[in-house]
């Protein structure tokens, strides 16, 4: 069994077939998903999602691109809504400067907000960092001097140091298809070092297909062909991958039922 650790199941590229994805996902093995929040103001269709399938659980939190257009969330809403059980962790939340929609002092308020929130409750943090390294580690490094709290870097793509500096931090790493693209060497070099008991895998569908569905929409059930991807470069037999970044994520997301 896989767990897809991110995905957008409420996004409009679903809406027509979800029952379907969500079928297709069990046949591939992929036991459980993590649909991720990106709009406070839209919480309510992402938790209907996860309401709607047994294996499905949610997060609640703002995208570091929607940082400036919702409403300055404080960590105390952000526990609030996290009080319904099928709501695991925060985010996802953190620093986009490679896009830039959002002023990154915003961006970086709203970070600190989650992360408070994590750090209050112990449910982890979903983050997403993008040409932001220096930025990321000094905010991770100085908040967890304030006091630690859990969490992961989603769909990794940063520098080998960034993973260095999030592990020696208590933190998760989550692999997404990217690892399989014919210019991720650097990435594949930096999942080769990474222990396997600090990895998840990801779609982060519907975007980043990996091959060999590269340029298709991405859906849960293709989150096997990452962890094949990981299995590879570690030198590992699958089950070994699927059952370590499956416990791994249980491991984490205290909050969420195997069963």
């Amino acid at each position: 069994m896989l767990v897809d650790s991110h995905c957008h199941l409420d996004f409009p590229d679903f809406a027509e077939e979800l029952d379907d994805v969500v079928g297709r996902a069990g046949e591939a093995g992929i036991g459980h998903m993590l649909t991720i929040c990106t709009h406070v103001s839209k919480f309510g269709q992402v938790l209907k999602v996860a309401e709607r399938y047994d294996n499905i659980f949610c997060t609640v939190g703002i995208h570091p691109h929607n940082a400036a257009n919702e409403a300055e969330t404080s960590p105390e809403q952000l526990i609030k809504l996290a009080e319904n059980v099928k709501v695991i962790g925060f985010g996802e939340t953190g620093l986009d400067y490679y896009y830039d929609k959002a002023p990154r002092d915003i961006q970086q308020r709203q970070f600190r907000a989650h992360i408070e929130a994590a750090r209050q409750t112990g449910l982890p943090l979903i983050i997403h960092t993008r040409d932001a390294d220096d930025d990321m580690a000094e905010i991770l490094t100085k908040e967890t001097g304030k006091g630690a709290f859990p969490g992961l870097l989603h769909c990794f793509s940063s520098s080998a140091k960034l993973a260095e500096t999030a592990l020696d931090l208590g933190l998760y790493i989550s692999i997404s298809g990217i690892v399989t693209f014919k210019n991720a060497e650097d990435l594949r070099q930096t999942v080769k070092k990474v222990p396997l008991d600090r990895i998840l895998v990801e779609t982060d569908a519907p975007y980043l297909a990996p091959v060999p569905k590269r340029g298709k929409r991405n859906e849960p059930a293709f989150t096997a062909h990452t962890a094949e991807k990981v299995a590879e470069i570690k030198g590992l037999p699958l089950e070994d991958v699927a059952n370590t970044t499956t416990d791994n994520f249980f491991r984490l997301f205290s909050k969420a039922s195997r069963t």
